[in-house]
């Protein structure tokens, strides 16, 4: 089984810039989903010149999102994949009004681009064969405490991991599944006491 990867809680504004450019979200979905490449593979897949996506991703590697694979040079060229990884995005009261901006910016895209995703998986399904039928999905509510919601999500991600770790991509019959999570307060609702 692969070494588990410690959780890396984003706070750090220069970070978070680096994460919430529309670009590096890009190129962050193509290196996952693609593997490795080039600046010149990735400008190519994501019709944006070389330059741009060169720099994008030296932005990327300077904050750890991603790292060069040297095994995969020939001559001068760079080539780049996303290492395994557990970032971890919290909403705190604390922050600086620049972090909860940049989170909030960040959590707007990831949404925006979910509802995109799913709006694809529909206007594809016809055409999926068995995979058509393939969506997992439960709506619920819970009455807990913060730290209980804490332990519920810790619960959830460990569960993850260990499809992660256990379930690798290129086995025969399989494909990428995108899995989500999500818990928020019920709005208007009030606290125990």
């Amino acid at each position: 089984m692969p070494e588990e990867i410690p959780p890396r809680e984003i706070a750090d504004p220069a970070a978070l810039r680096a994460l919430a450019h529309p670009l590096r979200q890009r190129i962050l979905r193509a290196l996952a989903e693609n593997g490795p490449a080039t600046s010149t593979a990735l400008g190519a897949l994501l019709g944006e010149n070389t330059g741009a996506t060169s720099y994008h991703l030296r932005q990327l590697a300077e904050h750890g999102f991603i790292e060069e694979a040297p095994e995969l040079a020939k001559g001068k060229e760079r080539w780049w994949r996303s290492p395994a990884k557990d970032l971890r995005y919290r909403m705190d009261r604390e922050q600086s009004p620049e972090v909860r901006e940049l989170l909030e910016g960040l959590f707007a895209q990831h949404l925006a681009e979910d509802i995109e995703m799913f709006q694809r998986f529909e206007a594809e399904r016809a055409g999926l064969g068995e995979w058509a039928d393939i969506m997992p999905f439960s709506r619920g509510a819970i009455y807990a405490t913060p730290a209980e919601i804490e332990e519920f999500f810790e619960d959830y991600l460990t569960l993850l991991k260990r499809f992660q770790a256990t379930h690798q991509q290129d086995r025969p019959g399989t494909r990428r599944v995108l899995t989500r999570f999500l818990a928020f307060p019920a709005p208007g609702a009030t606290s125990a006491e």
